[in-house]
């Protein structure tokens, strides 16, 4: 097998990394619809996971004394 003379540098790794942006890293939410997500989080709208209810959001304004 053919092995490298010398170790890439840090830089020349990096700039071949520089054309991975963000389009990589965000999920479609089919809860809410948004393509806002991060990929494996929990959906910040609905509290929601895999289609399982993780996290009670609260709605502002709800929590009023009467």
């Amino acid at each position: 097998m053919a092995h490298p003379k010398r170790k890439h540098s840090k830089q020349r790794s990096r700039k071949r990394r520089t054309h991975q942006g963000l389009p990589g890293h965000f999920g479609h939410l089919s809860t809410t619809g948004s393509t806002m997500g991060y990929n494996h989080r929990i959906d910040p709208v609905t509290g929601m996971y895999k289609g399982q209810q993780i996290v009670a959001i609260k709605v502002k304004g709800t929590d009023q004394k009467q």
